[in-house]
């Protein structure tokens, strides 16, 4: 993919927070950065600044602890911009951590856009096997989150909103690596993603798309539904 300082696939929101975040990148790091590529939702018109933060990965020759002190001091500053503190990676890194966050490294796959540097994710190969581990790990993970949380809420309804609204997201880069295994490999934004997934499963995912829905409903009914949906994925990548 080619790079560029600011790319049209770039949420429209974030396309002037884009080309400064590169600049403190480029200004605070120097010479020992390789690339930074923006990913998630921030690379489509999923992007919504009342509720996303927009992610990154950056990539350096070698990882010097003095020269992220310095960036950590951009902290307040790159909030501001609506962006979190980048992931950190070394080209190596890439390599050794495919067979051990192959979601992780398959949502930047799928949706990175390139600042600036090489794109040393777009021809990353993942092994089936390591893809499906982790979305069952991920899957029980996160109900088993659900639990928790409905015991940590203390019957306020409130508190189960948020937590949907944070297992929703989560459960998105699961569903990407259930329709990877699947054969659906293409790059797709979350309201496709869900779409092929419910076409997958041959089921409206109710609970998911209540969930991450920041305008609508959020409580005991809901977080069932969501429950319910979770169960479901989590069985189907079990059955994988």
């Amino acid at each position: 993919m080619p790079t560029a300082s600011v790319s049209t696939q770039i949420a429209t929101s974030m396309r002037e927070a884009a080309k400064q975040y590169e600049q403190v990148i480029r200004e605070v790091v120097g010479q020992d950065a390789v690339s930074l590529t923006l990913y998630g939702r921030a690379t489509s018109s999923d992007f919504d600044e009342r509720r996303h933060t927009a992610r990154s990965v950056l990539l350096l020759q070698k990882i010097d602890l003095a020269v992220l002190r310095e960036l950590a001091k951009q902290g307040m500053a790159l909030g501001k911009l609506k962006f979190a503190a980048p992931v950190i990676m070394t080209p190596d890194y890439i390599k050794e951590s495919l067979d051990t966050f192959p979601l992780e490294l398959l949502e930047i796959s799928s949706t990175g856009i390139t600042l600036f540097g090489d794109n040393h994710f777009a021809d990353l190969k993942f092994e089936d096997a390591h893809v499906r581990l982790q979305t069952e790990r991920e899957m029980k993970t996160l109900l088993i989150g659900m639990r928790q949380g409905l015991l940590a809420s203390t019957g306020q309804e409130k508190l189960l909103g948020a937590l949907e609204m944070d297992i929703g997201e989560g459960l998105l880069r699961s569903m990407r690596g259930l329709l990877w295994l699947k054969g659906h490999r293409e790059a797709m934004n979350v309201d496709a993603l869900v779409a092929k997934t419910e076409t997958v499963v041959d089921a409206k995912l109710i609970g998911l798309r209540s969930a991450l829905n920041p305008l609508g409903t959020h409580g005991w009914k809901e977080f069932k539904q969501l429950y319910a949906d979770a169960e479901s994925l989590g069985k189907l990548a079990n059955d994988l």
